[in-house]
């Protein structure tokens, strides 16, 4: 690891950024210095602005863009001590036209858990879709979370370091009750190579990506979609919106409403409401 990239990673954990910001923003900053093939801290105001207009041309979306400029932002602000002019109106004025979230039926959720080959797997997707958590946030549960009394999940590293409660599945309880029996976590719910380190996120997207193709289903976007479909599954069963909001972890209702919306084949199984009233006699002409 070069001193720079050093100094910015400790800059990113010294303000509570999460494992996955501080993984994504080195990343982006190394993309920016391969493009110029030098150390970014060598780059000046042009090659800076180039660079940005470079990622609008490949027609990256809102959400790219941002993650990328927001990177450059905290590398030469935090660890270079200033901020390039190309730098501070460089994001699109305004989002894209939201997407709607992606989510697999509850038939494909059981033809998706069915075609795991590894339990750990199985228990952890499992436990994605039943609470509806991040995958950064199932990777750092500890065992201690699961509150069979409350019948709660307690996510201690929320998106913003902030602590929720969520849903404990009965179904998911006898299966976290096999699985401690099976693999007796101590520090961390679900481990990686040894028991002191969390399973990783890019192991999680990998095995994800691997899952959809065996249980031969189309790709919605990754093991997120798992949460996708949990705020989906529970307001197209009456959930009120507010308890949903509550259960995510998000702060403002308005990112809630973005699952309101309606799956095609729910769609097509709603009647009209004139076929269940029917009509009269046809009048005489």
């Amino acid at each position: 690891m070069t001193p720079l990239k050093k100094r910015m990673k400790e800059e990113l954990v010294l303000r509570g950024y999460s494992d996955q910001t501080i993984d994504i923003y080195l990343l982006q900053v190394a993309r920016l210095a391969r493009h110029f093939n030098r150390s970014p801290d060598g780059l000046d105001d042009e090659q800076l602005r180039a660079y940005v207009l470079h990622l609008h041309e490949r027609g990256l979306g809102y959400s790219s863009i941002n993650q990328a400029v927001s990177a450059m932002r905290f590398f030469y602000v935090h660890v270079l001590g200033r901020l390039p002019d190309s730098l501070v109106g460089a994001l699109p004025r305004t989002k894209s036209a939201l997407k709607r979230p992606r989510v697999y039926s509850p038939g494909q959720i059981s033809q998706l858990l069915s075609a795991c080959d590894r339990y750990k797997h199985r228990v952890f997707f499992s436990t994605l879709y039943s609470a509806g958590l991040r995958v950064d946030e199932a990777c750092h549960l500890r065992p201690e979370a699961i509150d069979s009394a409350r019948m709660q999940i307690r996510v201690e590293k929320g998106k913003g370091k902030k602590e929720r409660h969520t849903l404990l599945s009965e179904t998911l309880l006898e299966e976290l009750r096999r699985y401690h029996h099976v693999y007796r976590p101590q520090q961390w719910l679900f481990y990686g190579r040894s028991p002191e380190i969390p399973l990783s996120s890019r192991t999680i997207q990998i095995a994800f990506k691997k899952l959809v193709k065996r249980a031969g289903l189309p790709d919605k976007g990754g093991p997120h979609s798992l949460r996708h479909s949990f705020a989906t599954h529970l307001l197209e069963s009456g959930v009120e919106i507010t308890i949903v909001q509550r259960l995510l972890g998000h702060a403002n209702v308005k990112t809630t409403m973005g699952y309101l919306h309606v799956r095609d084949e729910r769609l097509a199984q709603v009647r009209s409401p004139l076929d269940r009233l029917g009509l009269p006699a046809a009048p005489k002409d």
